[in-house]
């Protein structure tokens, strides 16, 4: 039991590890091209970054480096055991979306990179809620229902992916970057519909995965219930 649980640390930090190093030398590339990017697309040449690509880039980095640590801090300020599979699956999806989404250029290579990314975050948060919830009523005398549970988690990952539409378009304003893809990437802007396509996608497909998830744990609480009545 000790052995298996040393794996599951193993893994986690060996995964942790792997993100931290990858984002620090991503930081060190994106500075040196901020210092030698051009500020403006260039005409004659197609997929040239510019200092806004990789400021978004820079960006990106530092903030992934901040968030892939607080699970642990949760873990120690609030004395939460977050399941170990559940850490190694964050970091996963840090790696897919910092690093190569942003520094490998997926968003554009990969078609759908983004789309996909959502649909896992959205399921992955839904799961999140459940374990909170979970904890939470563990802790306590009440003994919440399924449907409540599975509206928390639901809710619980909308409101995460609403947060991350929210620093997106605050950042857009700010750095006058482009993470709502308002912008194509040879520079021209799209207006009206299409300019709210890329965040009312991300929205949707976080709402259909964190739905998915949440009606899976529905049913499963229910049937779990019923069989202890």
């Amino acid at each position: 039991m000790i052995k298996k649980e040393r794996k599951k640390r193993n893994w986690r930090n060996i995964m942790g590890w792997f993100l931290f190093i990858t984002l620090l030398l991503s930081i060190v590339y994106t500075i040196i091209g901020i210092i030698r990017a051009p500020s403006e697309p260039v005409k004659t040449e197609s997929h040239v970054k510019v200092k806004s690509d990789y400021t978004l880039m820079l960006i990106q980095c530092v903030l992934g480096l901040i968030v892939m640590m607080l699970p642990s801090i949760i873990e120690h300020k609030f004395s939460i055991d977050i399941p170990n599979n559940m850490e190694v699956v964050y970091l996963i999806f840090l790696y897919c979306a910092i690093y190569l989404g942003e520094v490998r250029n997926f968003y554009y290579v990969i078609p759908h990179w983004d789309t996909i990314l959502h649909a896992f975050s959205g399921a992955m948060l839904g799961a999140m809620g459940f374990y909170v919830v979970s904890f939470l009523n563990d802790r306590s005398y009440v003994n919440l229902s399924p449907f409540f549970v599975a509206m928390f988690a639901f809710c619980f990952a909308m409101t995460a992916g609403a947060i991350w539409e929210i620093y997106e378009f605050i950042a857009d304003g700010i750095f006058s970057l482009n993470m709502q893809k308002h912008t194509l990437e040879n520079g021209i802007p799209l207006i009206g519909r299409d300019a709210l396509k890329d965040t009312m996608k991300d929205i949707i497909v976080d709402a259909l995965s964190s739905l998915a998830v949440s009606s899976a744990g529905y049913y499963q609480l229910k049937k779990t219930n019923d069989n202890t009545m």
